[in-house]
């Protein structure tokens, strides 16, 4: 079935980025056609809600963008499109309160990822916005859309269009990276799609592995490549992940990818200076076996002396246990797969598209969220990119369209 010259602007996609697009669209008047290949809509979104939704943080700008790494200057303008109070506005608009945890992380108040992401749908249904679900994007067709549905294959001629499909991170959630072929053989430039925020493999003994898979270290500093970060760190069977890990994992991925492995060094007593450790340390053990004393002396968990006893024996001597203590040198040996990445680095280079997110190769096709080359540590940073750049896709398909087909109305 062929729609020729569809006035609608069609998105592909229906997670954060995808539906933040068609609200804006459709709050301008446009005529807005959702696809996603998936039988409901927001299901990584869904995922995300289960730790508790972190929306954005709250820390001041210079510091929030500086987390975005090289893409910082595009995302920059992103963020100023739709800002962190932009994106809380936004969620109170839809009656869900926010409140600002201790680390700064900005959360609703439920907790959960369903009653926005109802609420939201309700507005958009009242907005006019139609969502197709179990219609899959297989590539163009000259200048038309070509869909895979349940009726058939579907052909769409839309006065513009944004691409939204996601990374390929929890592929069975929807986005799967199948999208790549096609972009490229437009001649449009894309870098090779690899886990981010993701775990790190490391070759634990059966000791910890059976003891101490899934304890958490915290508070705990990591450091790598002059990178300190405090915050915890999860032991699991494969190795570590968390939140501090995640925030250095671009750095430690490609040093892996580089060199084959990565040192990675953790502070188990943050809180105290080298020498105050080794004055608690010096304290007499009396009958103490060295676990005990490192715990009640040392203030160390048990998982903690147990990563402590796995890179070697205990070094004699307070000053240089102490520094053991202070610089535990972990080598990890590679990064967890897509299918277990929170996140995806790569996509769509920022060379291939205008500021307004328009592909150069195809004008009038516009993309947005984890399809583009950009990546960010968990804590807000996430969520808050992929639904501004919705709004930035939207704004260009908007001026676009309009370019266009400058006697067309809205609707």
């Amino acid at each position: 079935m062929t729609t020729p010259l569809d006035p609608a602007v069609h998105i592909i996609g229906a997670g954060p980025a995808g539906l933040m697009a068609a609200e804006t669209l459709a709050s301008a008047g446009a005529r807005v056609v959702v696809h996603d290949r998936m039988p409901s809509v927001g299901r990584k979104f869904l995922m995300a809600g289960r730790g508790g939704l972190n929306l954005t943080h709250s820390e001041d700008q210079p510091a929030f963008l500086a987390r975005y790494g090289p893409a910082e200057p595009p995302l920059t303008d992103w963020l100023d499109a739709f800002s962190p109070d932009d994106l809380i506005a936004w969620a109170h608009g839809l009656g869900q309160p926010t409140f600002v945890g201790s680390s700064g992380r900005v959360f609703p108040r439920t907790m959960k990822a369903s009653p926005l992401l109802r609420a939201w749908l309700g507005r958009l249904a009242n907005l006019g916005v139609e969502i197709r679900t179990r219609s899959r994007w297989t590539g163009w067709r000259g200048e038309t859309l070509v869909f895979d549905t349940p009726d058939g294959e579907r052909l769409e001629q839309p006065a513009a269009t944004i691409l939204a499909m996601g990374g390929a991170s929890w592929p069975r959630l929807g986005s799967d990276g199948a999208w790549v072929p096609a972009l490229e053989g437009e001649g449009i430039p894309v870098a090779p799609l690899v886990p981010a925020n993701a775990g790190f493999d490391v070759a634990w003994t059966e000791v910890l592995t059976d003891r101490f898979a899934g304890a958490v270290l915290k508070p705990v500093a990591l450091s790598f490549g002059g990178q300190p970060l405090k915050g915890e760190l999860v032991l699991t069977r494969y190795g570590v992940e968390g939140g501090a890990v995640y925030a250095l994992s671009a750095a430690l991925r490609r040093a892996i990818a580089a060199d084959g492995s990565a040192l990675l060094s953790l502070d188990l007593r943050p809180d105290l200076s080298e020498a105050a450790l080794a004055e608690r340390l010096v304290r007499p053990r009396g009958k103490d076996s060295m676990t005990n004393h490192l715990r009640k002396a040392g203030g160390l968990s048990p998982a903690a002396i147990a990563v402590l006893r796995e890179i070697g024996d205990i070094p004699p001597g307070v000053e240089k246990l102490a520094k053991r203590i202070k610089a535990v040198r972990l080598k990890l040996t590679g990064i967890q797969g897509l299918d277990r990445a929170i996140s995806t680095a790569g996509g769509v280079r920022f060379e291939g598209l205008d500021p307004a997110l328009m592909l150069s190769a195809r004008p009038g096709v516009f993309v947005a969220g984890e399809m583009i080359d950009w990546e960010a540590p968990t804590g807000g940073y996430l969520i808050q990119a992929a639904l501004a750049s919705g709004v930035v896709a939207a704004q260009g398909a908007l001026r676009w369209r309009a370019s266009q087909t400058p006697d067309m109305s809205p609707a």
